[in-house]
């Protein structure tokens, strides 16, 4: 049995950030990012526990401030 991936793509239109006004490599990898690390991430902060605190809220933050920032760092 063969197995194919799924491919995602994201775009995001009306930002000011280029001349054609959308993105979609940013995107792209941002939400790809953020699904490997939310694997990793959620898993781990609410096994050990530390979901109550302020350090296990920013572990659970991470995957989407993280895939935030690449987004908004390649503009196209």
């Amino acid at each position: 049995m063969d197995c194919f991936g799924f491919p995602v793509i994201c775009f995001q239109c009306g930002t000011d950030q280029n001349p054609c006004h959308c993105k979609v490599v940013g995107p792209t990898i941002g939400f790809g990012v953020t699904v490997v690390m939310a694997v990793f991430c959620w898993p781990a902060a609410l096994f050990c526990g530390c979901c109550a605190t302020d350090v296990g809220k920013a572990v659970l933050a991470a995957p989407v401030d993280t895939g935030n920032s690449i987004s908004n760092a390649i503009p196209f």
